[in-house]
């Protein structure tokens, strides 16, 4: 008889941090709890931010990268495709949150603007280079069809 499996859940994120500090500031400035590590010797490696809905994202310095994932390599810059949207609760507050993550110098990628899919919705960088996105829920009735990529 075949077995059968639950479709796997994300439960955690492993952010890998050039400067962890700075990393913790940047999203502490986007609203997260993080907590670091407890034990002093740990605080430059390892911090943790839990999610409402319990997933995690994990900080985590290179060499400790490298300690759990012997594979890891350091990339130049950031990530290539992975964009981390964080939920706002309306579409004021993507404008607010965007305003004050660049008022402290983090570089936009896209400032706030209303989405096709019904989002308004921006993109700041963190420290490391990595797409942080800022959006609201979703307004079915601001959906509209976009145009095709070029």
């Amino acid at each position: 008889m075949p077995q059968t499996t639950q479709a796997p859940v994300l439960s955690q994120v492993n952010l890998v941090a050039r400067d962890l500090a700075v990393s913790i500031a940047f999203y502490r400035l986007l609203g997260l709890t993080v907590e670091e590590a407890a034990r002093p010797e740990w605080v430059r490696h390892h911090a943790t931010a839990i999610m409402p809905n319990g997933s995690r994202i994990e900080f985590d310095s290179i060499e400790f990268a490298r300690q759990w994932n012997p594979g890891f390599r350091q990339p130049s810059t950031g990530t290539m495709g992975a964009v981390l949207f964080f939920g706002v609760p309306s579409r004021e507050q993507v404008d607010l949150v965007f305003r004050r993550m660049t008022a402290a110098g983090h570089a936009s990628q896209q400032p706030p603007q209303d989405a096709f899919w019904g989002s308004r919705y921006a993109i700041v960088e963190d420290p490391d280079g990595n797409a942080v996105g800022i959006m609201s829920p979703v307004d079915p009735a601001r959906r509209c069809i976009p145009p095709p990529p070029d």
